[in-house]
């Protein structure tokens, strides 16, 4: 059976904490800022962990973090 091939643009938007979860960066932080809210623009600079019920997909598309 051929390997698993990773998928690029999965592997460039998240990476594998130590404890195995997904840790992505949130959307909405490159244009149009000035009618946003504080908070929101500052909540949306940190990182968050992917929901699980995507994890077990993400983790198959990244093929080499641990499927």
């Amino acid at each position: 059976m051929p390997k698993q091939k990773t998928r690029k643009s999965v592997s460039k938007r998240f990476k594998v904490t130590g404890s195995g979860k997904l840790k992505r960066n949130k959307a909405g932080h490159s244009h149009m800022l000035i009618r946003r809210d504080k908070d929101v623009k500052r909540s949306a600079k940190k990182a968050t962990m992917v929901a699980p019920s995507f994890e077990k997909r993400m983790k198959k598309m990244m093929a080499k973090a641990g499927s």
